[in-house]
Order: structure tokens, then sequence, then C-alpha cells
């Protein structure tokens, strides 16, 4: 279905306007998309709400794993390609945002549909399930192996055998007992307040690491029994690099995509604004992008100091093992946990609307749809939570694809099809320029992970 600057969709009754894009977007909503808005919200999301839905859809899992991946690109490399992540996913919400003012689209989902016709919506919505399954197990990985380590920690004696230091055990509890609720909520608004929670648990973790930074000496050493073993004995180990590239370094960009991926949730967060505009939106997303790179930014440099080439590739095993028992890193581990747990919820939403727009997009709204198609998504993350062996591989391989796609790849390549610029214009180029660092990073990092796991 080929789609043409003023014509009427009759699948979906859209208009789209025959202007020139600057002359649409000077409008801040069309009549329809106003309409729409409207209809979707009652009575609407404040900003600072919505920055944290946002920033809750934002970060995740992936701050947990930057410090790693500063050990593997250096202090000065780690931050030009953070920072350039960063611009470019604010960049690429921008062109989402004024394709949606340009065809009073209301979906990712849709966009891809008016660019390419139903294979694209298709295309658009399994990369969506597929990335926000991903990002929802990795969550839950941590859940599975950090949830009893924190109860561990509290306790004394030998409680191994017992079902409460169980992995397995206490995932499934977590998610019938909190995911699964929160999830069946009908609107992502609704998430705010436990969104706002899940910021200030990620703020205490950053403050937690800088302060820990002091706490772990360097060399780095284990105390067992009050023997004392040191396993690092070069004192040019203590030293920060501030460029450094190994087989490694493959996962950097995949990991910094996977971490401020967001755009699933830009349209539906968008739909429940309160008094929606592109620009108001679009300072939601630049707030939410500059606040969560700040919070990755000192959390990932102060946890490379701590451990320096010693740092796991999970940032919560190294506080574990050098410091055990410590009630400040017990009590994070359980904030930051917290805030994991709320922010798949909120990643539920994405998921579960590209499901049914691709099976039960002419159908009326049912709960007893909603409540089964929930479940099925809860069921598939857990099995994964369970059998991934390393979170590592879920921020590799989700993010050099599905990641990778939904960030750079789709946004600069829906901008290339629907827009009517000049191609030379800024805009235009600043979108083949997207598209193009997109396939060259996906495909690039893919090809490296795959190859170090054959070397493997």
């Amino acid at each position: 279905m080929e789609a043409s600057w003023g014509s009427v969709n009759a699948e979906r009754g859209w208009y789209v306007s025959a202007q020139q894009p600057e002359e649409a977007e000077a409008e801040e909503l069309s009549p329809l998309l106003s309409n729409e808005l409207h209809r979707q919200r009652s009575p609407g999301v404040s900003f600072g709400l919505s920055v944290f839905n946002l920033m809750n859809a934002i970060m995740g899992s992936g701050i947990l794993g930057l410090a790693y991946i500063m050990a593997n690109t250096g202090i000065l490399g780690f931050s030009f390609l953070l920072l350039t992540v960063a611009l470019l996913a604010s960049y690429s919400v921008h062109l989402l945002l004024s394709m949606c003012i340009q065809t009073a689209v209301t979906s990712y989902e849709d966009l891809g549909l008016f660019a390419f016709g139903l294979p694209g919506k298709v295309v658009v919505a399994g990369t969506i399930i597929i990335q926000n399954i991903g990002a929802m197990s990795s969550y839950l990985l941590i859940i599975k192996t950090e949830f009893p380590a924190a109860i561990a920690e509290f306790l004394t004696g030998d409680y191994s055998r017992y079902w409460y230091l169980d992995g397995q055990t206490l995932l499934i509890i977590v998610c019938v007992g909190i995911v699964f609720p929160l999830a069946l909520l009908p609107k992502i608004g609704f998430l705010g307040y436990t969104s706002s929670l899940s910021f200030f648990f990620m703020m205490f973790f950053a403050l937690v690491v800088i302060i820990k930074k002091w706490s772990i000496p360097c060399p780095l050493t284990l105390n067992y029994v009050e023997k004392c073993f040191q396993i690092s004995n070069a004192t040019d180990d203590c030293k920060p690099k501030l460029f450094h590239f190994s087989k490694e370094s493959a996962y950097a960009l995949p990991t910094m995509a996977f971490s401020f991926l967001c755009h699933t949730s830009i349209l539906p967060i968008y739909c429940e604004l309160q008094s929606p505009s592109k620009k108001r939106m679009q300072n939601v997303t630049n707030t939410a992008i500059a606040l969560s790179f700040l919070i990755y930014f000192i959390s990932a440099l102060f946890g490379y100091l701590t451990f320096y080439d010693k740092v796991e590739s999970e940032l919560l095993k190294g506080y574990s093992k050098y410091l055990p028992h410590d009630v400040v890193v017990m009590t994070v581990k359980l904030c930051i946990l917290f805030a994991v747990l709320l922010t798949v919820p909120l990643i539920h939403f994405p998921a579960r609307k590209a499901v049914m727009m691709i099976f039960f997009s002419n159908f009326p709204f049912s709960w007893i749809r909603h409540f089964l198609i929930t479940l099925a998504l809860n069921i598939i993350i857990v099995l994964l939570a369970i059998y991934v062996p390393d979170i590592r591989n879920v921020f590799g391989v989700v993010g050099a694809s599905t990641s990778t796609c939904l960030i750079f790849i789709f946004p600069g390549l829906f901008y290339l099809k629907l827009s009517r610029e000049d191609f030379l214009s800024w805009k235009k180029f600043g979108a083949f320029v997207l598209l193009i660092f997109g396939i060259l990073v996906g495909n690039f990092s893919l090809a490296l992970i795959i190859f170090d796991w054959i070397n493997k």
C-alpha cells in the first residue's frame, strides 16, 4: 500500500496534509491528531510524570552494564560513544514526532504502515515485540540472580536450601505478585508514580557507587574468614585508561543503544501527555535523555574507577564480592532491584500493543484478550530469564539488532520515505546519516559478537 501526500487512507481514515513539512510542523497538531490525542488522554499526564515515565522506559538493566563497557572502551572513548548515542536518540525522537504531526499517526507501528504498507507495520511491530521481550527478560534476569543474593546478605548461617533463596522461585513469585498486576493496568500514565519512585532508586544507586569508590581498595582484595587474598598485584591495574579497545568493545554501542531505547514508549506517552504538542513532547524527551545520560555516566565512571579491569558485566556482582554484608550496598541493591522490577510493567505496554496491532487491530478492546496477551508475555519473559546464562548476551544481541532498528534505522528510513523535503535539506540529510549509522553499527557489532561466541 503506497501512501502519498494529500491522500486519504481508506483503511484508517487518515488525512495527510499536502503542505510542505515545514508548514505542517508550524501547526503543532493537525485536527485529526488533536482529536485522537484528546480521545486517548483523560485528563492527561503532567510534564513531570511524563518525564519520569520516559526515564523509566530508558533506564533499567543497562545502568548495570555500562561500567563494564567503560572498562573496554576507556573513559574518553566511552564518553564520546555515550554522548553520540544520546544525541542521536534525541534526534531520532525528533524525526518520529515530526512524522507523527505530518501523518496524524499516533503509534510507531502505524508509521511503518503509512510508510511501507502492511509489511512495514508487521516488521515494526515484530521488532518492538522482540526488543521489549529481550529488555524485560534482562530485567528479570537481574531479579533472578541478585534478589536471592540480596536476601542472603541479611541472613547468617547456611540457608542455601530454602525456597526464598532460590532465584527461579523468587522470580515466579515476583512476576505473579507484582509485574503481572501492574502490567494489567489499562493506561501507561498510571505508572507515573511507580516510575518516579524508580527514578529516585536509580539516583540513590549512582550516589552509592560514588561513595563506595573509596571503600574498596586497589589493588583489589577478597576477605574470607579473616584472611585477606589479594587478587590484583599490578599497580597498573589501578590506573584508568582513557582509550581501550578489545574484542569485548563490540558490546559497547549495542549496550548503549539498548540503554537509551525509549522510542516504543514515546508515542503512547505523547498520547497521554497533558496539553500535547510536538515541542512539549520534545522537551519531555530531551529532559529524560539528559538526566538518564548524567546518571548513566556517573554510575559507569565511578563503577569503573572502583573495579577497573575487574569490573563485572553486571556491576552489582562486584559489590557483592568485595563488600559482602555492607548495609548501604545491601540497601541500594534492593533499591535497584525494585527500580528494575518497576520498569518491566512499563515495557509491557508497547509489547502488548504491538501484538494487538498485528493480530487484533480491527477488534474492539477486550479485557479477556488484554489479560491473555499480558499473561503470555509474562510467561515468555520468565522462561527466557530462567534459561539465558549471561545478561551481556541480551545487551549485545538485542542492542545490535532490534534496538539499532528502533533508534536509528526505522526513524531515518521512514522520514526519508514520508518527507517531501529536498534530499539536501538538513533534516533529510540527518535522517540519511541516522539510517546509515544504524545499519553499519548494527551489522558490524552483531558480526563481532557472533564471532566472539564462535571463538569461545
